[in-house]
């Protein structure tokens, strides 16, 4: 059989019916426009420019492109919300700032009669069976959570309602979000020490491919430039794991062994890093101060008890969902950046 490409079709599309269906992030490319651009021409909203109301339109005839948003045979919508996990699917056991996320979710849809499914999004693979299940009208619309700026996902070009569970890190202006303060709170904690007379103030930052562990540091350098202190050798990377905490408090001893006090960007990390303290014969918070971040259970059961930032997890779940669900119910022209405040609490800890 002959195939004949045609001019302004994406790489691998052809003139015949043997290709995947166009998406919503082809037609934003062809019409040289953003997905949310795009998006907003064909849920027909008046805030955009006539010209790009006619990019879309002749790049939707070119494609052929047919939304996958209709409703079922019935008139019903699917009744269900995907909940999309971005990390692998053993860490959805051990995670507890998941567990919280998770249990609040259900709480607040379940009252909106929507059932909660569960998606892991993190190998190729899975990148185009969530994208599949997504585009197929299973849901009426998805919310993510611990998303990566290496994970190469065309949430935008789903052409579903989304709302992500913090700031995307590769720009994401287009797409609805809620997120805690962690610069603010992770730039509290670290004053608090200084003001306490803490000198060498280290910090295990979270990975460098998501918006809290990015933003936490960000926090952590405010505060310690503030008082004319930028050293590398305080600052050593984890995955927000107790292993990775614990591995990087090590590290951190090893280059600075005069430290007196250390800034964990989870508790996770922080009970790691009281793990290994213990080990070196380091006592807290007498020889070395330790604050953590997210206020999970665990906090209150380390030993010492930890001081931590709080971060609203129940009001972050119940904002998503409801914000999901408001633009389920009548979609927005412009997406919502919600930032919540952070609290500190001091324990035992420091």
């Amino acid at each position: 059989m002959k195939v004949t490409s045609m001019p302004g079709l994406p790489s691998g599309r052809s003139g015949t019916d043997d290709y995947d269906p166009a998406t919503l992030a082809d037609v934003a490319r062809v019409a040289g426009v953003s997905p949310a651009t795009a998006s907003r021409v064909l849920t027909g909203s008046l805030r955009v420019r006539q010209q790009n109301i006619e990019k879309v339109q002749q790049a939707v005839t070119r494609l052929g492109y047919v939304r996958n948003r209709a409703a079922p045979a019935t008139g019903r919508r699917p009744g269900a919300i995907a909940l999309v996990y971005c990390e692998e699917a053993a860490k959805t056991f051990v995670d507890p700032f998941f567990a919280r996320m998770v249990s609040n979710l259900y709480r607040t849809l379940i009252a909106a009669d929507q059932q909660l499914i569960l998606l892991t999004l993190n190998s190729p693979r899975e990148y185009k069976s969530v994208s599949r299940y997504l585009r197929a009208g299973h849901v009426d619309g998805a919310l993510l959570v611990s998303m990566h700026s290496t994970r190469d996902f065309d949430f935008a070009g789903l052409d579903i309602p989304l709302v992500l569970c913090g700031r995307p890190v590769n720009g994401g202006e287009d797409l609805s979000y809620v997120d805690a303060d962690n610069v603010g709170g992770a730039r509290m904690a670290v004053a608090y020490l200084i003001d306490s007379g803490r000198k060498a103030i280290a910090t295990i930052a979270g990975p460098r491919d998501m918006s809290p562990g990015l933003d936490r540091l960000l926090g952590y350098r405010k505060a310690m430039t503030a008082v004319g202190v930028s050293d590398p050798g305080l600052i050593a990377y984890g995955d927000f794991g107790i292993v990775s905490g614990e591995h990087a408090m090590y590290r951190l001893i090893d280059h600075r062994p005069n430290l007196d006090a250390v800034f964990a960007a989870s508790d996770l990390m922080a009970a790691g890093a009281l793990r290994a303290l213990r080990r070196l014969g380091r006592r807290v918070p007498d020889d070395v101060a330790v604050i953590g971040f997210d206020d999970t259970p665990l906090a209150q059961h380390t030993d010492p008890r930890l001081s931590t930032v709080r971060q609203a997890v129940d009001a972050m779940a119940a904002q998503m969902a409801s914000e999901l669900l408001a633009i389920i119910a009548s979609p927005r022209s412009e997406p919502i950046h919600m930032v919540l405040d952070t609290e500190l609490i001091l324990r035992d800890s420091a």
